[in-house]
C-alpha cells in the first residue's frame, strides 16, 4: 500500500476501534449496574443494553446515501457527535428510561458503511481487501479488550465513568478524523462499499442472503440476550463484578485461539457449509452448559469459551459468505441487509433476553433463545454450497467500448465468473476465483 493508503487504513482502524470499543466496554456489566436504576425491571434493562442495535439498524442506509450527497466527513462527524451526546446521555443518566434513550442516541450515530465507504475513497481496489481485513482486525480486537476491560473500568468509574470515557473516545474519533484522515479528491459509488436502495428489492428475493441475514440476526440475538444473564449468574455463583475480567480475558484469548484452524479449514479447504453448521450446533451446546451450569464459575468459564469459539468462527464467516453469495454489483446492499439484520438482532436479544429473565430466571434466558439457533440449523443445511468466488470492482476507460463486447472481454479473462457493468458508475463489478484470477490482466480495461 502507499503512505496514504496506510494513513488512512490505520486512522479509519482506531475510530472503528475508539467507537465499538466504547460501545461494547459496558456489555459484560450494564445488566449488573442498571438494576440500581430508578425504574428499572429486567425487561427494560435488556432494552438498555440492546436499544442501540434499533437506532443503528434504520439508520445506516439513510447515512450513507446522505454522504454521496454532502461527503463522507460531515457525516461521519455528526454520527460521532451523536455517539458522544448519547453516552453523556447516558452518563447523566438516573433512571431506566434515559438510560434507554441515551443507548439509543448511541446507535443513532449509525456510521459504520459510511466509513467504509471513505476507506473506498481513499484506497485502490487491489489494496481493498487489505485495508477491509485491517479494519475488521481493529474491531474484533476493541471488541475483545472492551469485555476484558469493562469490568475492571467499571469498578474504578462506575457505569456512569465507562459512558464519560466513551465520549471521550468518540471527541477523540472525531480529532482522528479532521486532523489524520486524508480527505478523498473524490468520491467512488462503490456498489461493493455500501447499500443502494433500488438494489434491496432483488436482494431480499435472495435465499441466500437472507439465509446469512437470518443467521447475523439470530447471532447477535443470542450473544446481547446472554450478556443480559451471564455477568448476574457470575455474581450469583460468588464472582464479584470487579474480578468478571477473570472469566472473560482467557476465555477470549483461548477461543480465539481454538477458533483460527477451523477458518483455515473452511477457507483453504472449501468446506465453509460444515465448519458454520458446527459452530451453530457448538453455539447450542454452549447456551444448554449455561442453562445447567448457573451455580458453578467454573462451569460457566467452560460454557462461554464454547460459546466464544463458535462465536468468532461465525462472526469471521458470515461476512465472507456474504461476499461469496453476493452477485456481481451487490455486495454493498446484501452487505447492507446483513448488517441491519445484525443490529435489528441485538435489539432483539436485549427485549428477548430482559423478558426471558424476569418471566423465568436466568436458566430461563439460555434455554428461550436456543430455538432461534434450532431454525438456523436448518437453515443452514439446506444452504447452497458456496462457491469460493470474490467481488472485485475496476474502474473503466471512459472509452471503454460497447457494453456487449467489454462484458464478452471480461469474462474471457481467466478466473473472472461474473460481470456487471455500471456505465453510470463507470464501473465493471466482477466475481472472480482468486486462485485463478490475475489483476494485472485487467490494466487494459482500467482507467
Amino acid at each position: 500500500m502507499s503512505p496514504l493508503e496506510t494513513r488512512t487504513v490505520t486512522t479509519l482502524a482506531s475510530i472503528y476501534a475508539l467507537r465499538m470499543f466504547g460501545l461494547f466496554m459496558v456489555l459484560p456489566v450494564l445488566a449488573l449496574f442498571a438494576q440500581d436504576y430508578q425504574g428499572a425491571t429486567a425487561t427494560l434493562v435488556g432494552v438498555a443494553i440492546g436499544a442501540y442495535g434499533l437506532t443503528q439498524a434504520f439508520l445506516q442506509l439513510p447515512f450513507g446515501v446522505w454522504s454521496d450527497r454532502i461527503g463522507r466527513k460531515p457525516v461521519i462527524l455528526l454520527g460521532l457527535s451523536l455517539f458522544a451526546l448519547g453516552s453523556a446521555l447516558c452518563a447523566m443518566a438516573d433512571n431506566i428510561w434515559l438510560l434507554i434513550v441515551g443507548r439509543a442516541l448511541q446507535g443513532a450515530g449509525a456510521v459504520a458503511s459510511t466509513l467504509m465507504a471513505l476507506m473506498t475513497d481513499l484506497t485502490r481496489e487491489e489494496n481493498r481487501t487489505k485495508a477491509m481485513a485491517s479494519i475488521g482486525a481493529s474491531i474484533g480486537l476493541s471488541f475483545t479488550l472492551a469485555m476484558v476491560a469493562g469490568p475492571i473500568l467499571a469498578a474504578w468509574l462506575g457505569l456512569s465513568g465507562l459512558f464519560i470515557l466513551t465520549a471521550l473516545f468518540s471527541v477523540l474519533a472525531m480529532v482522528v478524523l479532521v486532523v489524520l484522515v486524508p480527505t478523498p479528491s473524490q468520491q467512488i459509488r462503490s456498489r461493493d462499499a455500501r447499500a443502494f436502495v433500488h438494489q434491496l428489492g432483488d436482494v431480499f428475493q435472495d435465499r441466500q442472503i437472507l439465509r446469512l441475514s437470518y443467521g447475523i440476526f439470530a447471532l447477535h440475538a443470542v450473544l446481547v440476550a446472554c450478556f443480559v444473564a451471564v455477568p448476574v449468574a457470575l455474581v450469583n455463583a460468588g464472582l464479584v463484578q470487579a474480578s468478571h475480567w477473570q472469566v472473560y480475558l482467557p476465555v477470549m484469548l483461548v477461543a480465539f485461539v481454538f477458533m483460527v484452524p477451523f477458518i483455515i479449514i473452511a477457507e483453504k479447504k472449501q468446506k465453509m457449509k460444515e465448519v458454520l453448521l458446527l459452530a451453530v450446533v457448538l453455539l447450542l451446546v454452549s447456551l444448554a452448559l449455561l442453562g445447567m451450569e448457573l451455580s458453578s464459575v467454573a462451569g460457566i468459564s467452560f460454557a462461554l469459551w464454547v460459546f466464544f469459539v463458535a462465536f468468532n468462527i461465525l462472526e469471521a464467516s458470515l461476512p465472507s459468505l456474504v461476499s461469496k453469495f453476493a452477485p456481481a454489483g451487490f455486495k454493498g446492499s446484501a452487505m447492507g441487509v446483513y448488517s441491519t439484520s445484525q443490529f435489528l438482532g441485538a435489539f432483539a436479544g436485549g427485549m428477548l433476553g430482559g423478558y426471558l429473565s424476569e418471566e423465568f430466571g436466568l436458566a430461563g434466558v439460555f434455554f428461550g433463545i436456543m430455538p432461534l439457533l434450532l431454525v438456523w440449523v436448518i437453515l443452514v443445511m439446506t444452504m447452497e454450497k458456496p462457491r469460493h468466488l470474490t467481488s472485485y470492482r475496476m474502474a473503466l476507460k471512459a472509452d471503454a467500448g460497447p457494453y456487449e463486447q467489454l462484458e464478452r472481454e471480461l469474462l474471457a479473462v481467466p478466473g473472472v465468473h461474473e460481470v456487471v457493468i455500471m456505465l453510470k458508475d463507470q464501473a465493471a463489478y466482477l466475481k472472480v476465483d482468486n486462485t485463478t484470477f490475475n489483476p494485472t490482466l485487467l490494466k487494459q480495461f482500467k482507467i
